[in-house]
C-alpha cells in the first residue's frame, strides 16, 4: 500500500526505492502467486513529486537515468501484480498502474497524463503504454490537453478490466484475484504472463509461434502432468510448483 497521505501519495524516487524492494522480495517468495499494489480511497497516487524534480537540469537527468528505476523494476517481476486504484491516478499514478499486469478500479478513480500543464510530458512510459491500451486518437488528446478520464471510461477503452462502484470493493476484488491467480500452478501462470507481454512485442505470426513454444515447454513441467490428470479423473489438482 502507499502511503504518504499528507502528499496525497506522491511518487518519489525514495518510494519507488522502497517500492522495487517489495516487489523484488515478494517475487522471489515462494509462498506469493501475486502482488496487489494499492493506495488510499482518496488517491492512489497523485503524480510525481514536483518538489524532487522542479530544479533539475537536463545533464544531471540525462546521466543520471532519472526516474528510469520507477519503471524498469515492475518489467522485470514474473509474478503477476495487480493494481487497485481508487481516486487521482495522475501523472507517475498513472504509469504505476499501467505498470501492473492488471488494473482493477472504482467509479471514483481519475486517471490522467497531465505533464503537459507543466511543461513536460510523461516519463515513464507514459505515453507508450497508454497508446497501446487504448489506441493512438485518445491517447494523443489526453497526452496534449492533460484531461483526465474515470474509472468507468478506463475499463470501455481497456485500460482497466473492471471497475467497482467502492473503493474497498476494488481492493477486495484484486485480493479475491489474486487469490485466485495463486491457486494456480506457479509455473503455468508465470508462462501465461510471459506470453500475454510477448503479445505487446511481437507481431501476430511471431507471437503465435512463441506462444506455441511456452505452451509445448509445459508439456515438460509436472504441473501440467497434475492438471491434466486431475482433470480427467474429476479431482482438484495439487500442485507441485515444479
Amino acid at each position: 500500500t502507499l502511503n504518504r497521505p499528507k502528499a496525497l501519495n506522491a511518487l518519489s524516487s525514495a518510494l519507488f526505492e522502497d517500492l522495487n524492494d517489495a516487489l523484488r522480495k515478494l517475487d522471489k517468495d515462494k509462498d506469493i502467486g501475486a502482488m496487489v499494489i494499492t493506495g488510499s480511497e482518496k488517491a492512489f497516487a497523485a503524480g510525481a513529486d514536483i518538489k524532487e524534480m522542479k530544479d533539475l537540469t537536463f545533464s544531471k537527468a540525462y546521466t543520471e537515468d532519472f526516474i528510469e528505476a520507477w519503471s524498469l523494476q515492475t518489467s522485470l517481476i514474473k509474478k503477476p501484480i495487480i493494481c487497485a486504484v481508487n481516486g487521482h491516478a495522475l501523472g507517475g499514478g498513472c504509469e504505476l498502474a499501467m505498470m501492473a499486469d492488471i488494473i482493477y478500479c472504482s467509479t471514483s478513480a481519475r486517471f490522467g497524463q497531465p505533464e503537459i500543464k507543466l511543461g513536460t510530458i510523461p516519463g515513464a512510459g507514459g505515453s507508450q503504454r497508454l497508446t497501446k491500451a487504448i489506441g493512438k486518437a485518445k491517447a494523443m488528446e489526453l497526452v496534449l490537453t492533460g484531461k483526465t478520464f474515470t474509472g468507468k471510461e478506463a475499463v470501455e477503452w481497456g485500460l482497466a478490466a473492471r471497475v467497482f462502484e467502492a473503493a474497498q470493493e476494488c481492493v477486495d476484488g484484486a485480493v479475491d484475484t489474486a487469490a485466485t491467480i495463486s491457486s494456480y500452478s506457479r509455473v503455468a501462470v508465470k508462462a501465461a504472463k510471459e506470453v500475454v507481454n510477448k503479445s505487446q512485442e511481437l507481431g501476430i505470426r511471431e507471437g503465435v509461434e512463441y506462444e506455441r513454444r511456452v505452451f509445448h515447454g509445459l508439456f515438460g513441467s509436472q504441473d501440467q502432468k497434475i492438471g491434466m490428470t486431475a482433470f480427467a479423473e474429476k479431482k482438484k489438482p495439487e500442485w507441485s510448483q515444479s
